[in-house]
């Protein structure tokens, strides 16, 4: 079921411009799919979509492609572009991003595969990031200046 519930998602989403989570579990009712709101954000989280700017302000969920070489580039460019500040409590890394953006940049984060990451969670414009621990809180705080900086790591 949730092979054939995610594939029906990637239709969706390339077929229609679909922007919010409640939007596309409403196309997923209509297709026969009985699904929640819970559901609906763990299968964007696993398939790893993210949102994309269209005219008139509004946004669209797209698929990533599998990770190539070169999109390491374009996941360095969404931190840039998208982020605007980050603090940390403890453990938890929380980066405040443009309105909209923040899957994006989780997802990046996630396609970096920094293991200090334990997982994040994104909403509009806040991540939380989930650090092993206060240091390596640091470290990824570091990390994430370097590639915002476009410094070499």
């Amino acid at each position: 079921m949730k092979l054939s519930r995610q594939s029906k998602i990637l239709e969706l989403i390339n077929k229609y411009d679909i922007e919010t989570q409640e939007e596309l579990a409403d196309w997923l009712m209509k297709e026969g799919y009985n699904v929640t709101q819970a559901t609906v954000s763990r299968d964007i989280r696993e398939l790893k979509l993210s949102k994309v700017a269209l005219d008139g302000g509004r946004q669209k969920y797209i698929a990533l492609q599998k990770a190539e070489p070169e999109l390491g580039d374009k996941y360095n460019r969404v931190l840039r572009d998208a982020f605007i500040s980050m603090d940390m409590a403890q453990n938890i890394l929380v980066i405040k991003t443009v309105s909209g953006m923040a899957m994006a940049v989780a997802a990046a984060l996630d396609a970096l595969q920094i293991n200090s990451i334990v997982g994040c969670i994104a909403g509009d414009d806040t991540i939380m990031c989930a650090i092993r621990n206060a240091d390596e809180t640091i470290s990824v705080m570091e990390k994430l200046n370097k590639i915002i900086n476009n410094i070499e790591i």
